[in-house]
């Protein structure tokens, strides 16, 4: 599992149809960017709990779902420790 801010909305409207109409979401790990399926309904600026590999596809509703980053949690207080000292 990894800590990530949600950074804004990805809007795809072009999709394969495994990708259903699930949400996605910029999520920032550190510095690099990435998107996850977001299957908790974060908003921009949240700190939420991220699962890759099978977890992603499971957390999604599915092991055939194609995707390896999904957002299970909010994470309800979280100081980063960069902005603790």
């Amino acid at each position: 599992m990894k800590i990530c801010q949600v950074e804004k909305p990805l809007v795809a409207t072009n999709r394969i149809p495994g990708l259903e109409h699930k949400h996605m979401k910029v999520v920032r790990d550190g510095s690099a960017q990435m998107v996850a399926v977001d299957v908790v309904g974060a908003k921009p600026g949240d700190w939420v709990i991220c699962v890759g590999s099978s977890a992603a596809r499971e957390a999604a509703g599915s092991p055939k779902y194609p995707s390896d980053f999904t957002i299970v949690g909010i994470i309800d207080n979280w100081v980063p420790e960069e902005a603790e000292q």
